[in-house]
């Protein structure tokens, strides 16, 4: 007897929900086909041809949406319907609030104004990443004038070759001017460009260790320098030297400053987050180093061709300075000026 009474009750209660669930979707569907209808063309990247009604519906339609999938939870709705609202809301997130933008038009942001920007905006870590550079470069001169043994501890031999403590003027002159063949290029420029890459990123990538290591790697990278910077300054050679290095160094010098910078940028954030979170401040300083080794990527390539042709094909020490002064110049102009007033206006 209680079963058959049990049973027109639950018909009843399943008549009601199902009535419920209709009328909710009947007096809120409109607004969901229409926020799909929108979503849809923007995700098939027809978003220009939406209306101007349509493009400042889509928040409020939105906000609707999330309104009525909370509804539907809390009153425990069809089951079927639940899982259509929820699909819509994670499809109309990524529009209202992912990036919408094509990769043309996020290029010619980086290259406009977005990278100069992030690099402005490190500026005291690239001081900081400068000076320890310099020290290290300081430190290695020093310590092969007091014992010529360092060099061979502070330079691997692959890139010693004749330049070592002790060599002849006219040796160590032939390594600056000698002719190369044309073939062997492309290969010493790849084998330099890796190293320089490996170095850069490094000095990037752990920085998250309180930027500790990013300086250890770039006293160490720049003791290197120093070091064959005191051979040929024994000799007589240290405007020829420079000469030689600065026709790339002036850009693969710069992307590893950079990439250094953006390391130790990480890694202040982490010890030192300020009045945010140590997790938001790791996040704003990850994004920002993230598009100034972008840049670095850059840099590196054309160090890479730079090295590896333009060095050797310039056999005098007035065209390097003049290849490697003006790429200086490139460099500082646009990341320290271009795009400086658009940035202003913008903030």
């Amino acid at each position: 007897m209680a079963s058959v009474m049990t049973d027109p009750n639950m018909q009843q209660a399943i008549e009601t929900a199902a009535l419920k669930s209709d009328r909710f979707r009947l007096e809120r569907e409109a607004d969901w086909v229409r926020l799909e209808e929108i979503v849809t063309k923007m995700e098939k990247g027809k978003a220009r041809k939406l209306s101007d009604e349509d493009v400042l519906a889509l928040p409020t339609l939105y906000r609707t949406l999330l309104s009525s999938l909370s509804i539907a939870r809390e009153s425990s709705l069809d089951a079927g319907l639940i899982d259509y609202l929820e699909g819509l809301a994670l499809r109309s997130y990524f529009m209202v609030y992912g990036t919408q933008t094509s990769f043309g038009r996020w290029l010619k942001g980086f290259f406009g104004g977005g990278w100069s920007q992030a690099i402005r905006e490190i500026k005291l870590d690239i001081w900081i990443a400068l000076f320890v550079m310099i020290a290290g470069t300081l430190i290695g001169y020093v310590l092969v004038a007091g014992d010529s043994d360092w060099y061979y501890a502070l330079v691997p031999g692959n890139f010693a070759e004749v330049r070592v403590p002790g060599a002849t003027e006219e040796a160590l002159r032939g390594t600056l001017f000698g002719a190369e063949e044309q073939d062997g290029l492309g290969v010493f420029a790849a084998y330099l460009f890796s190293n320089n890459a490996q170095v850069a990123i490094l000095a990037f990538a752990l920085g998250f260790a309180f930027a500790i290591p990013s300086i250890l790697l770039l006293i160490h990278n720049m003791a290197l320098l120093g070091a064959m910077l005191w051979v040929f300054a024994q000799r007589g050679l240290t405007v020829e030297f420079i000469g030689w290095l600065s026709i790339h160094g002036t850009t693969e010098l710069f992307a590893i400053l950079l990439a250094g910078a953006a390391g130790i940028h990480v890694g202040r954030s982490l010890a030192f987050p300020g009045a945010k979170s140590h997790l938001t401040a790791a996040s704003a300083a990850g994004k920002r180093a993230a598009l100034v080794m972008a840049g670095v990527v850059i840099m590196l390539i054309c160090a890479g061709l730079l090295e590896g042709f333009a060095r050797q094909l310039i056999n005098n020490t007035g065209g390097r300075y003049l290849v490697g002064g003006a790429m200086l110049i490139f460099w500082l102009t646009y990341f320290f000026v271009f795009g400086r007033k658009r940035a202003e206006i913008g903030s």
